[in-house]
């Protein structure tokens, strides 16, 4: 008998399941997140798990961690200093694709160097420039991301530059074509920006986990999940974190479908910071052929198509005061909820509540409260920012009498989007606290904030809301709105037939909302969603069954769905896929395209037959590091060819080559 032990990091909760044989869920459990320490939220959850099953430690053959960190950060803004060595591109190809909204400020050395299409040297490497970005800017940044110019054709320049960097500072570097075989330069330069910025994150977050493990006397190998729903090692995890963006998200479509069978269906997981929608076809997950989207960026890392938006349980309540009725909208960032901070510290919070209730006129910053993560590295900030923080100390504080203008709500963004801070403010989950649906924390808080945001003053004058009930039902409701839009959209994206309009209209379509609501008039108007909804998540009872009915469609809500990340992390595969390129710079050339750098022949079949060598053994070598046994390989090639002279000419060639197979350890 093999015990697998599932393991899921999200935003508010730390989850743990213990499975046998991949067959049956032997116990799980919940325990808070702790994002100053995320040890000790991990170590609860499976020391619960245990105490739960009886299960000894030295029973379990394998470990698996899915986590919601990377997307979370991504979505909220988060993660650390980092530079960019950009080497063989123009200045206003920092504009493309996001990424100088990526780079959020941070350093960047724009060189001389790269390669053309065809492999060569563009231009020598500028070394010299290397060396005195390196001499200004090494002190200040946690690490570094390298894209060159054509560097899937030949990554020479981003090699050298990464030998240099590590020989002079030690920090960890991140060459964008070790993410991507694909060619779009700036893209590339995105995607290694983001995977910079999160290397201490998640290095942090596995070492945690692996030290639990240690100190529980589990002595098993642990994997991750990655974005696409696949496995792999944890080191692996740790130098391509940008990998687990959608960890979570797609281990919650694997865990769907081992608990439900279900083959066609749309697949929504409401966690604390975000809702991640998925459309399962045959059984299976779609793969993003156009790479991972989180928020606003759009990467090149294959994960599964799925749309997450900053909706969560844990979403910032935002009171909508212009316009005569008012209302209120929610999310992208994540607070914590008053509830939750209140049971942690109930004495400031209940005194500043109190006194901001007795007070004849709604404060700024009332029902709102600030805290610092101790023992986070803080890096280079400026003297604004460490005021600020030293002004906080190691106390939770009500934010009014933190800030003391307006030029600090800056600095206070910038702390909270490093992850040093951490504001508490409303959210659903104290909505539900107030309506009697959800009582796992302090209700009492959760009442008083409500209270002091229903006084919040409309467009007309009124009130927002009569009563902290009246409140909670228009937070919730709106929760259950944007779940319907977000539905919905994904729903239009994955139609086949041509609606002639972007999904998100289509969404908000009026002549949707008439139909969704039954009109009937000269016109009679129905929608549905023609498809049933797997609802995950531990609030997705609380909320889905409202989508169903406002979708008129069936909503399944399994048993163990609030633990369906956790089930997913432990029983999905070990995949690794490798692609490489075969191009024809000139009439009887083919060129092969390796790490080692290009490689002539005198035959189309030749190159490939040497590609899919080379691709196999790293692919298989990949494989079997991560822990995979029963290998299974399979290739697939795309050749690109054109008609000229009544003849077939080659132009390029992409091979794939995939190796997959369970962990060694899951059968005992």
């Amino acid at each position: 008998m093999a015990v697998l032990l599932g393991v899921d990091t999200g935003g508010t909760y730390t989850d743990a399941v213990l499975l046998r044989d991949e067959t049956d869920v032997i116990a799980s459990a919940k325990a808070l997140t702790t994002r100053s320490d995320l040890a000790i939220g991990i170590g609860a959850a499976i020391r619960a798990v245990l105490e739960q099953s009886g299960v000894k430690p030295t029973d379990i053959s394998l470990a698996s961690l899915s986590t919601t960190l990377a997307t979370n950060a991504l979505v909220e803004g988060q993660g650390e200093r980092v530079a960019l060595v950009f080497v063989g591109f123009r200045p206003s190809d920092l504009e493309q694709h996001g990424l100088r909204h990526a780079l959020k400020g941070d350093p960047v050395a724009a060189l001389a160097g790269g390669h053309t299409h065809a492999g060569g040297e563009a231009a020598p490497l500028d070394i010299p420039g290397l060396m005195a970005f390196l001499d200004a800017h090494a002190s200040g940044v946690s690490g570094y991301a390298v894209a060159s110019q054509f560097a899937t054709r030949n990554p020479a320049h981003e090699l050298e530059v990464a030998r240099i960097i590590t020989g002079r500072t030690g920090a960890p570097v991140t060459c964008s074509h070790h993410l991507s075989a694909k060619l779009n330069g700036p893209k590339r330069a995105v995607t290694a920006v983001l995977n910079a910025r999160l290397i201490g994150m998640i290095d942090r977050l596995i070492g945690q986990a692996q030290d639990v493990l240690a100190d529980l006397g589990i002595d098993a190998p642990m994997m991750v999940v990655r974005g696409d729903g696949a496995l792999m090692s944890a080191q692996q995890a740790r130098e391509r974190p940008i990998e687990t963006i959608l960890s979570g998200p797609a281990a919650s479509i694997v865990g769907a479908r081992w608990l439900t069978g279900a083959d066609e269906a749309l697949v929504s997981d409401i966690g604390g910071t975000t809702t991640d929608v998925a459309v399962l076809r045959d059984g299976k997950p779609a793969i993003d052929p156009h790479g991972a989207r989180v928020g606003s960026f759009r990467t090149m890392v294959e994960a599964v198509a799925m749309r997450t938006t900053g909706l969560g349980g844990d979403s910032q309540v935002h009171v909508q005061a212009q316009g005569l009725a008012g209302g209120v909208f929610l999310g992208p960032r994540r607070v914590v909820p008053i509830s939750l901070i209140g049971q942690e510290a109930p004495e400031v919070v209940h005194t500043a509540l109190d006194a901001q209730l007795r007070n004849v006129t709604t404060g700024e910053h009332d029902g709102r409260f600030v805290r610092a993560l101790l023992g986070m590295p803080k890096g280079e900030m400026a003297r604004r920012e460490t005021d600020l923080l030293e002004r906080i100390g190691d106390r939770v504080q009500p934010l009014g009498q933190i800030l003391r203008s307006r030029m600090e709500n800056g600095a206070l963004g910038r702390l909270v989007d490093r992850g040093l801070v951490q504001i508490a403010g409303v959210t659903p989950s104290d909505a539900s606290h107030v309506l009697g649906t959800l009582n796992a924390w302090d209700s009492a808080a959760a009442d008083k904030a409500l209270t002091l945001l229903a006084r919040r003053r409309t467009g007309s004058g009124d009130m927002l809301a009569a009563t902290a009930t009246d409140l909670a039902r228009m937070i919730v409701d709106q929760l259950t709105e944007q779940t319907v839009f977000t539905l919905l959209e994904t729903a239009f994206a994955e139609e086949t037939s041509d609606f002639d309009l972007p999904p998100d209209l289509l969404a908000r379509h009026i002549l949707l909302k008439k139909g969704l609501a039954g009109h009937r008039g000269l016109l009679a108007l129905d929608a549905a969603l023609n498809v049933d909804v797997v609802g995950l998540g531990a609030s997705a009872p609380s909320y889905y069954p409202a989508v169903g009915d406002r979708l008129h469609c069936r909503m399944i809500l399994p048993h163990h769905a609030g633990v369906a990340n956790a089930i997913g992390a432990v029983v999905g595969r070990i995949t690794m896929r490798h692609s490489g390129t075969v191009t024809s710079p000139s009439e009887g050339r083919f060129r092969v395209h390796l790490e080692t750098g290009p490689e002539d022949f005198a035959a189309a079949s030749d190159a490939m037959a040497r590609l899919e060598q080379v691709l196999r053994t790293t692919a298989r070598q990949a494989a079997l590091a991560a822990g995979a046994a029963g290998l299974q390989i399979a290739v697939e090639r795309d050749i690109k060819t054109a008609r000229a002279e009544a003849r077939e000419v080659f132009i390029e060639a992409t091979l794939t080559v995939e190796a997959s197979g369970r962990p060694r350890n899951a059968s005992g």
